[in-house]
């Protein structure tokens, strides 16, 4: 019996094991995909007019919670006035 038809090889179960880096390979693809088709809408949103710098940064701040946004922005403020912007 070779180790390829051995299920469990030193205590590892070798088709799980096989299961989820093939599973883990499957999602780093879609995520390589998905990346692209990202670029590409930024690309769309460029070619638009669009910032893309100011977009990134509008999606970064609908992730956080109103609370966390207010706090940031104040907190932007007191900082430029500091520095007489």
């Amino acid at each position: 019996m070779s180790q390829e038809d051995d299920p469990a090889v030193g205590g590892i179960a070798a088709d799980r094991l096989r299961s989820i880096i093939e599973r883990v390979e499957r999602l780093e693809e879609e995520r390589k995909a998905l990346a692209g088709d990202i670029k590409d809408i930024f690309a769309e949103a460029k070619s638009a007019g669009f910032d893309v710098k100011v977009i990134r940064q509008i999606i970064k701040l609908r992730k956080q919670e109103p609370a966390e946004v207010e706090e940031q922005e104040t907190l932007l403020d007191i900082y430029r006035r500091a520095l007489g912007m």
